[in-house]
């Protein structure tokens, strides 16, 4: 396929900086100026000092999914090594699904222990590490909602991270990247091998562990699944997951329209259950969802037909329709 340019001038309501941004084939080249918006802070909710010779949150501006500029966070991790001629080259893991809440950034909370011994190897090794938070996760001005599972938004997330972090560390960074991910992760890893280019660096490839994908086919299939299960708790675990990630997507489409509801997508009173999305952790909101089901069932000779979950064709409205179809779905293009 041809290659095709753009060249167009980007201003930011929120500072003077003006650039010239490159798009080719649809994907806008980085060209933020000042990507870093503070000096980088200390991160110590884990002690990761017995490898990392830097540990420390990144706050720096990246391409939003509403096509204007925005602030984001990240966590980075240097190594103890001294850093070769070319510099140190950069890993970015990609985490899984933590929930859309501020509260849930990674970059807030202690590392996984099995995430931490991963961030151990590789900075033993001699990569640098950067962990984002992702658009909307841990976000300064905390009103901006999280676009779960929005391929661009979690690609630029990860591409403009590097950017920054290269920013920060000057020489000591190599132009060579690469991203791992899982789940939710995986996805975001996916992406950011379609959208690798808008970093204008040396891209080298993308570890992907169970990347969400086929989201339409998931929520149909797991219904499907879930109707046939006899056992009470089996069925309620089942739908209250897909209940869970169906209030994670409906809660990362209001960043882009506002106006769409969760009664629009859920029935009363699941409604109310399906918006703590906006407040808490995925886990506590999947048991939240189970428990309302339990309690159902306690009361309907333990059963919980008839229960009132999602709204009949909600897979059939706009935002969702083109999320699902489109926006959410990675690998339409040829990766090379």
């Amino acid at each position: 396929m041809a290659s095709s340019s753009l060249l167009l001038t980007a201003c930011n309501d929120d500072h003077d900086d003006t650039s010239v941004v490159v798009i080719d084939d649809g994907i806008p080249k980085h060209s933020i100026i000042n990507p870093l918006v503070l000096t980088p802070k200390a991160y110590d909710a884990s002690d990761m000092s017995a490898t990392a010779a830097e540990s420390v949150i990144m706050t720096y501006k990246m391409l939003g999914v509403n096509g204007n500029e925005v602030q984001a966070t990240s966590l980075l991790f240097t190594p103890k090594t001294a850093p070769p001629i070319t510099g140190w080259p950069i890993v970015v893991w990609a985490h899984g699904t933590t929930g859309v809440a501020d509260d849930c950034a990674p970059s807030k909370a202690p590392l996984n222990m099995y995430i931490k011994g991963m961030i151990d190897q590789l900075l033993a090794a001699g990569y640098v590490v950067v962990a984002p938070d992702y658009e909307g996760l841990g976000e300064p001005s905390e009103n901006e909602a999280h676009p779960f599972l929005n391929l661009q938004s979690t690609a630029f997330s990860i591409t403009d991270a590097v950017v920054a972090a290269r920013n920060y560390l000057g020489n000591q960074a190599a132009k060579q990247w690469m991203t791992v991910g899982h789940s939710q992760g995986g996805h975001a890893a996916l992406g950011a091998a379609q959208y690798a280019s808008r970093a204008q660096l040396d891209y080298k490839g993308t570890i992907a562990i169970a990347p969400a994908s086929n989201l339409a086919a998931i929520l149909t299939m797991g219904e499907q699944q879930a109707a046939q299960l006899t056992n009470l708790e089996a069925k309620i675990n089942t739908l209250a997951m897909l209940d869970t990630y169906t209030a994670l997507i409906t809660a990362g489409l209001r960043n882009k329209n506002p106006s769409l509801s969760y009664q629009q997508v859920f029935k009363s009173p699941t409604d109310g259950i399906a918006a703590l999305a906006d407040t808490e952790y995925s886990d506590i909101l999947g048991v939240k969802l189970g428990v309302a089901m339990g309690q159902y069932a306690a009361g309907n000779e333990w059963s919980i037909d008839g229960y009132p979950r999602t709204q009949p064709n909600f897979l059939s409205l706009a935002d969702v329709s083109q999320f699902l179809s489109k926006d959410s779905q990675p690998l339409q293009v040829k990766v090379n």
